[in-house]
């Protein structure tokens, strides 16, 4: 006897022919598992669908969506043992990406079909659940300023985009970063909190490579000190996520924590995997282990922390008075034009 599934389907997502979408899915998984299909609408969400499955003891609950779908269904479903399967039809599709599942219909029915699970972290922030990350500052910024209708038109490129617009208006901000063990003080221009993220979510991309199933939240601080070397630290980011390496740079930290705080002055907004939740401060907080998905990949563990050499950052060792020493800062010396205009990082 088949297992029961149920697919959350939006028939709204992504840019292609959602019935030849839907079609090509049915084909493959109907013979392998009793199939119950519910459609989001734009008054019942992917989030209630799942629930409602939960309840009608679902044994496998399938999201095919954008990242809103995919990452509904999978709030729904932490620390309930119910298998998730991903079939992204998105724009960005970071959730699926993150966790090498594949990008095509067919080849991501398959791994669900093949029927390998895997234990992956989940995380709350503020009281709500993350699968992927929460964005301080330019992250913020960034997924406010690419509307719909851009996403919808250009893709990824309006991501891009938005990302140029607001270097343009560079900012820093004061920032206090508490872990169970330390409390880091900097000027910052973003924070990202990463329970997983994929390569082109680049401000996440410190440690070399998100890993999402190591009972650790990644965050990467970006302490800028110009607008073209905020511009310098995109285009770096970019370049050692795609060879799965850390980050080099001197304006660049990170580190891995179970718990984290993070307070601005002043208040900064906030992005929860993909939407805007407010601002800050926020506290997020791993769930290890907290859903199952099938996928294909395993991940290796890189290195844990780089921190200190970030310009005028302050860590305090809780239970001690006692900070740990300041480095004194080398920017790149590459210019980088824009819009006609030379910029030349410094010493500072």
């Amino acid at each position: 006897m088949n297992r029961s599934a149920c697919l959350i389907f939006n028939p709204v997502a992504g840019q292609g022919d959602s019935e030849q979408e839907l079609a090509t899915i049915k084909r493959i998984l109907d013979p392998a598992f009793d199939l119950d299909i519910q459609y989001t609408t734009p008054e019942i969400s992917a989030g209630e669908l799942a629930l409602k499955a939960i309840e009608n003891n679902a044994e496998i609950i399938i999201a095919s969506g954008g990242d809103g779908t995919v990452s509904a269904v999978a709030e729904a479903l932490i620390n309930s043992n119910i298998p998730l399967g991903a079939i992204a039809r998105g724009t960005a599709n970071a959730f699926a990406n993150a966790l090498g599942i594949p990008d095509t219909i067919e080849a991501a029915c398959k791994v669900i079909v093949d029927g390998a699970t895997k234990k992956v972290d989940a995380a709350i922030c503020n009281d709500k659940p993350m699968i992927l990350l929460a964005g301080v500052g330019f992250e913020a910024e960034t997924v406010e300023d690419a509307d719909r209708e851009a996403k919808d038109r250009l893709g990824m490129l309006a991501y891009v985009l938005s990302g140029l617009k607001q270097l343009r208006e560079f900012e820093k901000f004061t920032t206090t970063i508490e872990t169970d063990d330390k409390i880091i003080e900097v000027e910052a221009n973003a924070v990202t909190v990463a329970n997983a993220a994929p390569s082109t979510s680049v401000l996440a991309q410190g440690t070399a490579g998100v890993v999402y199933d190591d009972g650790l939240l990644d965050v990467t601080i970006i302490a800028a000190q110009t607008r073209a070397g905020a511009i310098a630290i995109s285009y770096h980011l970019l370049q050692t996520a795609s060879n799965n390496e850390a980050a080099e740079r001197d304006d660049v930290g990170y580190l891995r924590t179970k718990w984290v705080k993070v307070t601005t002055n002043p208040p900064q907004k906030v992005v929860l995997d993909g939407e805007l939740i407010g601002s800050t401060p926020i506290e997020v907080k791993c769930i290890p282990q907290g859903l199952t998905v099938f996928t294909p990949i395993d991940q290796v563990l890189q290195v844990q922390e780089r921190l200190d050499h970030l310009p005028g950052i302050k860590i305090t060792a809780k239970n001690s008075a006692e900070e740990k020493p300041q480095s004194f800062i080398t920017m790149i010396k590459d210019g980088v034009t824009i819009d006609g205009e030379e910029f030349i990082d410094g010493k500072d």
